[in-house]
């Protein structure tokens, strides 16, 4: 049963962490670019609705899993033979947490000065509103889109030795 539950928590960890790297990637090269395009009030209406649609329980059983499944990934493996597997869900869970420290320290706080920018219809210099934000948050966002995608890759790959080192159920 253990080791049933050894891949289960790994693969979790694996899904949780490729769906927040895959949404900081498609902000990346899709949402931000795209959103580079617009005037001030489209892009400044746009994001206050993003930053608050986000905030939804899929997304946050998303972002938690990231450190919850991969902390669990990493007690699951911490017998000597799995060293190996040990060292890349350890990584995992670093860059996780680094994902999770740009987002709470630069992203979070720019999401809430722009809500707290108020009503697009109502804010004097949509220009400067936007100017504050956007260059700092696609910057940070990039970041965390490499952290994020990095500890998926270090997942997928403790995935690959553990089915080196023995089956399913043991």
């Amino acid at each position: 049963m253990a080791g049933l539950l050894r891949y289960v928590t790994l693969i979790a960890a694996v899904i949780s962490t490729g769906l927040v790297a895959g949404l900081f990637y498609a902000f990346a090269i899709a949402v931000m670019p795209g959103l580079a395009k617009v005037d001030d009030r489209a892009f400044v209406s746009t994001m206050q609705s993003i930053n608050r649609v986000i905030l939804n329980g899929w997304f946050l059983v998303a972002f938690v899993g990231t450190l919850v499944l991969t902390a669990g990934a990493a007690l699951f493996h911490l017998d000597p033979g799995r060293r190996g597997v040990l060292l890349c869900v350890v990584l995992a869970f670093a860059l996780s947490l680094a994902t999770w420290a740009i987002t709470m320290v630069v992203n979070v706080p720019l999401n809430n000065a722009l809500e707290a920018a108020g009503d697009p219809d109502q804010i004097g210099d949509l220009a400067a509103v936007r100017e504050r934000f956007e260059a700092v948050w696609v910057r940070w966002n990039i970041v965390r889109a490499v952290t994020s995608t990095a500890a998926f890759g270090c997942l997928v790959w403790a995935l690959v030795l553990l089915g080196r080192v023995r089956g399913v159920g043991d």
